[in-house]
């Protein structure tokens, strides 16, 4: 079959914030896993996608555009930031509507930095395919993943040479806050044409909506144990999807400190800190929206941000104390609240995605995947996979 016959609806809608690219020219991109209930929900061929020219298709060969945007990274405003190792095939009619879909460490793009190489790290792609498929898997807006391809190369990152790695992934929209702030640096026109791209009539009212999603949202993670790791506003998605998996983890006690990232190197997104980091994200939205509204306007829907919360936290964690007290959230999720039997526990993860890297022995890792995509399902995997293992010392790394 020809490759899918994509449309490109964010660059026709938004062009002067879509630069056409290519991904790289790799090697031997392999298959490493397939996403094939996900591909053929989108009417993909999974036979066709493991032919040479699908392998073309997926890491980005026939090409298709890096987005702009801006965003704060870890507090500092950065005016333009874009895809620097990503790249927006286009997108598919999908069973929940407009499924854009994106690869991520396909290569370098007109927006990468100076001495980046755009590609991206095996380990960090198998991460975030397994776990925003667990994400939803238990009902977590989220990012879907449709495969993870090794490319043939090896790259230098932080913990030394590892394999290559690009992760294809799934989303409704790939505007994020950083968008919006992007438009505002740029004319009110461009900010004006973001909210409509996004799907809202006024300021005020996508405003409005991205906080009642993305405080659900990160009330839902904090039931789970998640710790996002990277929450800049260029992470911080419309859609109030999770976006972005490179340094997440999950701590197994309810405590505020708990942070694995290696680049927060400053706990800025500490577990217990992520409400106000994202109302602070929403502060920064609100900013970015002022060349279309005002600054009353604004304050008025911001002035809703602790009721908002305070709903949020007691749908999705309604005994928050007695949570606090428990050595492993799920087990106490499990035993009062109906919730998952399995979630990707930080040092089976860590030790099933070594063992991937460095030996190419997926069996593991699939074992771990089977159970956290079925996590309702006690026989989905090994019972020690539902034991906790101790909050124990652990680091992440986003891949770049």
């Amino acid at each position: 079959m020809p490759h899918p016959n994509l449309a490109h609806t964010f660059a026709d809608t938004l062009p002067s914030m879509a630069v056409e690219a290519r991904g790289a020219d790799f090697p031997d991109p392999q298959l490493v896993v397939l996403n094939e209930p996900l591909a053929e929900s989108l009417g993909l061929d999974c036979g066709w996608l493991r032919s040479d020219d699908g392998l073309r298709w997926l890491t980005g060969t026939h090409g298709g555009h890096a987005t702009a945007y801006a965003g704060h990274q870890f507090g500092q405003f950065v005016p333009l930031l874009g895809d620097g190792r990503a790249l927006l095939l286009g997108d598919l009619p999908g069973p929940d509507g407009r499924a854009e879909i994106q690869l991520k460490g396909s290569g370098p793009t007109p927006f990468s930095k100076p001495g980046s190489d755009g590609r991206g790290a095996l380990g960090p792609m198998l991460r975030e395919y397994l776990v925003s498929e667990f994400m939803h898997a238990v009902g977590v807006p989220t990012t879907r993943s449709l495969a993870v391809l090794t490319t043939g190369e090896t790259v230098l990152r932080q913990q030394g040479p590892v394999p290559g790695g690009v992760v294809v992934r799934v989303a409704s929209s790939h505007l994020r806050v950083g968008s919006v702030q992007y438009a505002a640096t740029q004319s009110p026109e461009l900010v004006s044409a973001v909210i409509g791209a996004a799907g809202f009539d006024t300021p005020e009212d996508l405003l409005s909506t991205v906080m009642e999603r993305q405080l659900d949202l990160v009330a839902q993670w904090m039931r789970l144990g998640f710790v996002h790791g990277v929450m800049n506003t260029d992470n911080t998605a419309l859609s109030g999807q999770t976006i972005d998996y490179g340094p997440c983890a999950f701590t197994e006690c309810f405590r505020g400190d708990a942070c694995y990232s290696s680049i927060d190197t400053g706990h800025r997104y500490a577990f217990g800190n992520q409400p106000d980091i994202m109302a602070w994200n929403l502060t920064r939205l609100a900013e970015a929206l002022l060349p279309e509204s005002n600054a009353d306007a604004m304050r008025e829907v911001l002035s809703e941000i602790e009721p908002v919360w305070n709903r949020a936290w007691s749908t999705h964690i309604p005994d928050p104390e007695e949570l606090g007290r428990a050595d492993d959230i799920t087990t106490h999720n499990r035993e009062h609240h109906s919730g998952p039997v399995f979630v990707p526990r930080n040092q089976m993860l860590d030790a099933a995605i070594t063992t991937a890297e460095q030996s190419g022995d997926l069996d593991a890792y699939r074992e771990l995947l089977a159970a956290v995509t079925d996590p309702y399902n006690a026989k989905a995997g090994p019972a020690w996979m539902a034991e906790p293992e101790g909050d124990a010392p652990y680091v992440t790394f986003c891949g770049t």
